[in-house]
């Protein structure tokens, strides 16, 4: 009979746990003085959750006014405010065209945000614009060698993409459209261009008085320019040059003579 090692007896025993894994009756159920305990504890948590229901319904009181001060409701200026609103409009009478303006960026951020500046510097100098209305876009490409050497065989395309808005100012008087361009051009904003085509409205008859000649300028204002001078001053100084006196000091004889140029 062959003998049986001491590490399999000891494998084959299974060690019991000295506590059981399930709960014993007696734990499990509850006796009274445990529903007592259990009792204050579940109220009071009962109360706590119902406390922020009712200060979450109840407003918080206020203070009354005070007689003779009315309440204070502070808010933005209206010159802020403007900012988040769309730019103000005048409205244009008769409709007719005083200056058409295009705008051109390649960015279209700045296209339009100098866009809306210029909608409000309009509305402020009281003339009716329109716009800004967008226009065709302006594609450009370019296929160039990408390198003079190695590379000279690849080549490498570039494209430029132009945007376009159109303002109209209608019914502006000409020195408030020339005034409205100046101040666009004084706070000109980076990346964006101006192109600007005015209107002018005269009376009948502008283009006879000006095919009139202006009035001559008379002789007293023309000859205090240098060159203009009349014939009696320049024979005045050459007399003077051919003085005796005056060639000495020269230290020259010959005679000073008049040569027209």
């Amino acid at each position: 009979m062959a003998s049986r090692s001491p590490w399999g007896l000891v494998r084959g025993f299974k060690a019991v746990p000295l506590w059981s894994a399930q709960p014993s009756r007696a734990c499990i159920s509850s006796s009274a003085w445990l529903r007592n305990a259990q009792g204050p504890s579940a109220t009071l948590s009962q109360e706590s959750a119902a406390a922020p229901q009712q200060n979450n319904s109840s407003q918080i009181p206020q203070a009354p006014a005070k007689e003779g001060k009315p309440e204070i409701n502070p808010r933005l200026p209206r010159s802020v405010q403007a900012v988040y609103l769309k730019p103000l409009r005048r409205h244009a009478e008769y409709g007719l065209p005083s200056c058409d303006l295009q705008l051109r960026s390649y960015s279209v951020r700045n296209l339009e945000f100098f866009c809306d500046f210029a909608l409000r510097a309009a509305y402020y100098l009281k003339l009716p614009a329109s716009g800004p209305v967008p226009l065709p876009r302006i594609t450009e490409r370019w296929t160039v060698p990408r390198s003079n050497f190695v590379h000279k065989k690849s080549q490498e395309n570039y494209e430029r993409k132009t945007l376009r808005r159109l303002i109209q100012i209608q019914d502006g008087h000409p020195e408030t459209v020339e005034l409205w361009l100046a101040f666009l051009r004084q706070h000109a904003y980076y990346g964006v261009g101006m192109k600007a085509n005015v209107w002018e409205h005269e009376k009948l008859g502008s283009a006879r008085s000006q095919s009139e000649l202006p009035d001559p300028v008379p002789e007293s204002k023309w000859a205090h320019f240098g060159r203009k001078k009349s014939r009696e001053t320049s024979e005045k100084v050459l007399e003077i040059m051919n003085r005796e006196g005056y060639k000495k000091a020269a230290e020259g004889n010959s005679a000073f003579s008049w040569i027209n140029v």
